[in-house]
């Protein structure tokens, strides 16, 4: 049995909705279905600008009689004040835990680790691990685990090529799809209405998604978050989040793939890149190969 890596996530908070009105609330605004969350299991997804930006991105968790929110702690001062605008005449308590409990993850075992708190599988993505919420300034411990930080969970995401809000893209500027919600089981197309719905819907319908965060290889170390990335002179995207040759970038698919056609290099401060699409994605491939 192979040893897996358990990590705390200090940049991540935790905002609990509870009360006889959650569940109905909350499926009028947000992106995923509550319903199809299980007792004990989580879902992946989204609070939307009615233009259908996206606000924020959570996991959150089905806890018997209220559901946890594991979203960025910088965020969380600003999703309890847009949940209490929505709150209207609904029953229900919105309180910001992160005080009490913290987030962590846990990856490269098939066994869920064994902690005093919440653990799910990673809703978005299986090889992603689990996902836990426990007692927060607590050193975070689990058998057949070796404790590792947050930036070895980071190379972990960023190998598999999934971003993160905050930190891969900026709330308030991206779609869903531009940051691969559609693909990461980040919205439901069949539950109905909910905030940004019409928008998100007619994307996905009408194949109108051109930007999309894909993982981009390197020779060399990565370029800092925000470099431009380059085809004869044009932009076609930015670097995003990095671990030493592999990184995240959101791009423009269209213009990374005319690029491609015509044998143009795909440059980063003069640097060589490859583009490549990761293996759990649905969109269009593109790839180049960097210093040939």
């Amino acid at each position: 049995m192979s040893q897996g890596h358990i990590a705390e996530l200090s940049r991540r908070g935790v905002v609990a909705v509870a009360g006889p009105d959650r569940e109905k609330f909350l499926d009028g605004i947000v992106t995923n279905d509550l319903a199809a969350i299980p007792a004990g299991g989580a879902g992946y997804g989204g609070l939307l600008t009615p233009q259908g930006k996206l606000l924020f991105d959570f996991i959150v968790f089905r806890d018997h009689d209220q559901f946890l929110f594991d979203l960025p702690s910088v965020a969380v001062a600003d999703f309890v004040r847009r949940l209490g605008f929505y709150k209207l005449r609904a029953i229900v308590d919105i309180e910001d835990l992160s005080a009490k409990y913290g987030v962590a993850a846990a990856w490269g075992a098939d066994t869920p680790p064994v902690v005093d708190g919440l653990v799910v599988a990673d809703p978005r993505l299986k090889s992603l691990g689990f996902r836990l919420i426990v007692a927060a300034n607590r050193p975070i411990a689990a058998e057949g685990y070796a404790p590792a930080d947050e930036s070895a969970y980071d190379a972990h995401r960023i190998a598999l090529g999934v971003p993160e809000g905050a930190i891969d893209f900026a709330y308030g500027e991206a779609f869903p799809h531009d940051v691969d919600m559609d693909q990461l089981a980040g919205i439901s197309f069949d539950k109905g209405c909910y905030v940004g719905q019409e928008v998100v819907s007619r994307m996905e319908h009408r194949g109108t998604a051109r930007r999309r965060i894909v993982q981009v290889l390197s020779a060399s170390p990565m370029p800092p978050t925000g470099a431009e990335i380059v085809a004869d002179g044009r932009p076609v995207g930015s670097i995003a989040s990095s671990s030493d040759h592999i990184g995240l970038a959101l791009v423009r698919l269209d213009r990374v793939n005319d690029a491609i056609e015509a044998a143009v290099p795909l440059l980063v401060r003069g640097m060589p890149i490859e583009v490549a699409i990761p293996d759990w994605a649905r969109f269009r491939h593109a790839e180049t190969n960097a210093g040939e």
